[in-house]
């Protein structure tokens, strides 16, 4: 098992296992773990196309309605409430919530694929060109468009706010969108020609897609700041992808108006 998918597997599992101690997890949960346990068999132990096809619907299903919060027996801590970072800025809320990670659980378990063995030299070359780049690209896009502005804090929540972007929001959506999306759609396609920029642009629609719930203009941003994944993942694999992902959503947090201007 390569070292980034047994510490991905160690981490989420280490904190689904204190969620359960502090009761955080209630029966209806067995039900979901059941049916994506289901789904993870049909994927990666039988060989029929028919009965994968089936898997990868159940585990679609599942995750939109993990993502979306809509199934029952997780309790989620608000850890932050209604805060103002900074005067002008909206006020944010934040929870810690215990469904949306499920899906990258999954996606480590069932797709071990998506950690493609990448060499260090790589990585590092990847995250150190699409960082900045993807950072400064969306940032200054970002302000353009009257979202944010140039507003540099370190608040007292920034430490719970940093673990939760990383372990619960990050890492999650770059297992989902670059390793299980990007990833598998490049398998799928292989055939066709330019197959890989075929599935980072699918995968980066998807991306931007997915935040068209808070506006069209977030939507545009998520877009952009996918492609950047998406050549990081391509590039580095599934490390520069979360790195570079982290590093974005730390600068917003840390140098400009999080999350935006109070309208």
């Amino acid at each position: 098992m390569p070292a980034l998918r047994w510490s991905t597997l160690t981490l989420l599992t280490l904190g689904y296992c204190i969620a359960l101690v502090y009761g955080q997890l209630s029966t209806p949960v067995v039900v979901t773990f059941g049916l994506l346990i289901m789904a993870g068999i049909c994927v990666s132990h039988f060989p029929h196309l028919g009965v994968r096809t089936l898997g990868h619907a159940l585990f679609v299903a599942l995750a939109a309605g993990l993502a979306s919060h809509w199934l029952p027996g997780f309790f989620s801590a608000r850890v932050i409430t209604a805060v103002r970072f900074t005067p002008e800025a909206a006020p944010f809320s934040m929870y810690l919530n215990l469904d949306k990670p499920l899906i990258g659980f999954w996606v480590a378990l069932a797709c071990p694929w998506v950690f493609t063995a990448v060499a260090l030299r790589r990585a590092v070359i990847a995250t150190s060109v699409m960082l900045p780049v993807t950072t400064v690209l969306c940032l200054i896009t970002a302000m353009s468009m009257s979202l944010i502005g140039w507003t540099p804090k370190w608040p007292a929540q920034g430490g719970i706010w940093a673990l939760n972007n990383l372990l619960l929001v990050t890492l999650t959506e770059e297992l989902i969108f670059r390793g299980y999306l990007q990833g598998g759609l490049t398998r799928l396609l292989k055939r066709v020609p330019y197959h890989q920029t075929l599935a980072l642009l699918l995968a980066s629609l998807a991306f931007g897609l997915s935040h068209l719930g808070a506006g069209w203009q977030w939507a545009v941003l998520a877009g952009i700041a996918g492609l950047g994944y998406g050549i990081a993942y391509r590039s580095g694999g599934l490390a520069a992808a979360v790195v570079t992902h982290f590093g974005l959503n730390l600068a917003h947090f840390s140098l400009f108006t999080y999350p935006m201007f109070d309208r």
